[in-house]
């Protein structure tokens, strides 16, 4: 079951690295629209701020946090179950 989380959990964080990675390159690319004169959805990226690429940060520290804690707590206890040769 350890195992499915692991590769459940990595697969969510892979996705939101790459919805994080597409936010940044939407504001970038909106910021560059908003100061030239043009619309590139700066806007829209600004109401989505809060309720989606916020929590999506959030969720992607969080995640990497929660996995580095399980990968530790795993290596602690594979060398406690493994005997001294």
């Amino acid at each position: 079951m350890k195992e499915t989380f692991l590769l459940w959990l990595n697969r969510l964080l892979v996705f939101d690295v790459f919805l994080v990675l597409a936010a940044f390159f939407w504001f970038a690319i909106g910021i560059v629209g908003k100061y030239s004169g043009v619309d590139l959805g700066f806007d829209l990226w600004l109401k989505l701020w809060q309720p989606l690429f916020n929590p999506a940060i959030g969720i992607l520290m969080g995640g990497a946090l929660l996995s580095w804690a399980i990968n530790k707590i795993n290596q602690r206890f594979d060398k406690k179950a493994t005997p001294p040769s």
